[in-house]
């Protein structure tokens, strides 16, 4: 398997020109970097102009592995090819290098780029990727991929050091200036003329178009005075090295590349809204930034969030009256590191009250509704405490627990409630603090456990009694300050205190049936009663030519499908065996013929979806001469 590598936008807040001399003082060799013996020049080319400067050297490396290993490989140093293509007259550096040694058993490929920032001429902005290829080492694949994995980071890591070295030892010899390259026959700039004259002595030491060595990423030294700061935040197809530590956190050079990556994947293949690269970021931290599975459970949360329109039911739902007055919970200040906080009264709320009256579907709402909001809240304490934030505590106050909130209805609700949130917020919870946990409460947990993660339960902090109180407790992780009343403290908390729901506002299972169903079609899909015999037939005329896709969902699966994906006149017949009518939930999707490259066995699937649209599959649809009209049936 090819593992690659990604850097983030590195920005050195000096011109071009000066990078390009600190970096030239590393050849033939430098301390800074022990394991790089020595280089050799092999070919050199130079325009007339001295514009393009070509220069390629074999570098000898003493790599960090084991004895054992090296006397197993027969070699003591290993050998890279450097390519490295200066243009003065554009102000870029171009660099790639292959592996020389073991070529055969692994391929190692690597490139840099040196560019003028496109917002400030007098900065330089540097990009790496690399990718690394072990075919066969002796059966030591895994060991090798370690190690030129761990070398590969120390060396991304160096780089800053290794940068402000030069810098500073260019500094102390009095070079801060280096003039750009101008043709032959055009005079140099009076400015440039200027500066060049007051360092004459010292500039004629410096080669200003020599090359430089890949490999090195970090931060220069302040920025130049009167320079105009740019806008901390990610430029429109890549990342800033800055924006990630400010907005995302410190992440490893791995970390980053499999961020980048990702999103680079999502602005090729997703044709939709891209998700913000703090959401990207949890499903990658959910599956411990392996690409391949974090890309799998965002994919098929991107289309849930698409066919239930979630980025947008913070500003179209507004919670039924009955969740207002009796939903015990709600968000109260924040904990000790900035996190927006999140009271759940769950002992004093009425589960059973709560679904009798409004339904599944109402309650998983509201419990999206809040996800979103947390969402929202951590993005504002992170320009806040101008720290990254990007989790939440939840505190549950369980006084009250009793066998009454394992009704059995209740608790299906509640578990998924938990499914749901687990698929689409990995990672968003920080911390769970649950107080005041009854004898009961263990029946609960055997209950749920297994449908949280082990992530998530990692982070659970349970206390049965007034434990909470003391060492280790509640003090530790939020300020007495803002401890709600109900848990002996001082601050006044507006979360509603819940109590039982009044049975004059249940519905019958009917209306609640409707009701659910009321809440499904407000989302992107229809409804249709369909009755046996009596066919329900839809068009839609299309805008652009092609084929196009009926995806369908089910919104009561029969157990006898609920195992396999069945097709359409499959689960309607098993529907009809003890009824003459069923309900139908369906939506429809115009996608272009040429974006579609998913198979058409995909077609027949009820989860077909973004993630069966991706460009891993090769099989396309060949677009029609002419617009079509799209026609389904039910029977």
């Amino acid at each position: 398997m090819v593992q690659k590598y990604q850097s983030p936008v590195r920005v050195y807040k000096h011109p071009f020109e000066l990078i390009m001399a600190a970096y030239e003082r590393r050849f033939p060799t430098c301390p800074l970097i022990p394991m790089f013996v020595d280089s050799d020049t092999v070919n050199e080319f130079r325009s007339e102009d001295g514009a393009i400067h070509v220069i390629e050297r074999r570098c000898k490396l003493d790599v960090d592995a084991p004895r054992l290993l090296k006397k197993i490989a027969g070699v003591d140093y290993v050998y890279f090819v450097q390519k490295n293509s200066l243009n003065s007259r554009e102000r870029t550096l171009h660099i790639e290098a292959r592996n020389e040694t073991f070529s055969n058993r692994v391929i190692i490929n690597e490139h840099c780029c040196y560019t003028v920032h496109p917002e400030n001429e007098d900065w330089t902005c540097f990009e790496q990727s690399a990718s690394l290829d072990i075919k066969s080492f002796f059966g030591f694949e895994s060991t090798v991929e370690k190690i030129a994995m761990k070398q590969y980071t120390s060396n991304i890591k160096k780089g800053k050091e290794i940068i402000e070295y030069y810098l500073h030892q260019l500094e102390e010899e009095g070079i801060t200036f280096v003039p750009r390259w101008t043709p032959p026959s055009t005079a140099p700039s009076s400015e440039a003329s200027s500066k060049g004259k007051k360092q004459a002595a010292t500039l004629a030491l410096i080669t200003p178009d020599a090359a430089v060595q890949e490999g090195l990423s970090g931060e220069a030294l302040g920025s130049p005075s009167g320079a105009p700061e740019p806008a901390v935040g990610p430029p429109d197809d890549k990342l800033d090295a800055d924006y990630i530590k400010r907005y995302l956190g410190d992440l490893t050079p791995l970390q980053e590349s499999c961020l980048i990556r990702l999103r680079q994947w999502l602005q090729e293949t997703h044709k939709g809204k891209i998700p913000k690269d703090e959401h990207i970021l949890r499903f990658l931290r959910a599956r411990d930034f392996n690409i391949d599975k974090a890309r799998e459970i965002m994919c098929q949360s991107l289309t849930w969030r698409k066919q239930h329109q979630v980025d947008y039911i913070l500003d179209t739902w507004t919670p039924p009256q009955v969740l207002q007055d009796y939903y015990a919970g709600g968000w109260h200040h924040h904990d000790k590191d900035g996190r927006p906080l999140y009271v759940l009264r769950l002992g004093q709320m009425d589960t059973k009250g709560l679904v009798r009256a409004l339904g599944e579907e109402a309650l998983l709402r509201y419990v999206l509704s809040i996800n979103e909001e947390g969402l929202r809240r951590c993005e504002e304490n992170t320009k806040v405490f101008g720290r990254p934030i990007s989790s939440w505590t939840c505190l549950v106050d369980l006084e009250g627990l009793n066998m009454r909130h394992l009704w059995r209805p209740g608790v299906k609700a509640l578990l998924r409630t938990i499914e749901v949130v687990e698929a689409n917020y990995p990672e968003t919870l920080g911390r769970l603090l649950i107080l005041r946990a009854p004898r009961v409460f263990p029946v609960l947990w055997t209950l749920v456990s297994p449908f949280i993660d082990d992530n998530t339960r990692r982070k659970f902090l349970i206390y049965a009694g007034n434990d909470y109180q003391g060492p280790g407790g509640l003090l530790d992780y939020i300020d007495k300050e803002i401890i709600p009343d109900f848990l002996s403290g001082e601050c006044m908390c507006e979360v509603p205190e819940g109590g039982l729901v009044p049975k004059s506002l249940y519905r019958t299972a009917e209306e609640l049936e409707n009701e659910d169903l009321r809440l499904w079609t407000e989302t992107i899909y229809q409804s249709a009663s369909v009755f046996k015999g009596a066919p329900h037939e839809g068009s839609h005329v299309t805008r652009w030519p092609g084929f196009y896709i009926l995806q369908w969902k089910f919104h009561s699966m029969p157990a006898c499908a609920a195992t396999n994906l069945p097709r359409v006149d499959d689960v309607l017949a098993s529907l009809q065996v003890s009824s003459h009518k069923c309900k139908v939930m369906y939506y429809t999707e115009v996608i272009g013929s040429e974006d579609f490259r998913g198979s058409m066995t995909s077609l027949e699937s009820s989860h077909s979806g973004f993630s069966q649209l991706s460009a891993a599959t090769t099989s396309s649809s060949q677009s029609h001469s002419s617009s079509m009209i799209s026609r389904w049936r039910f029977y």
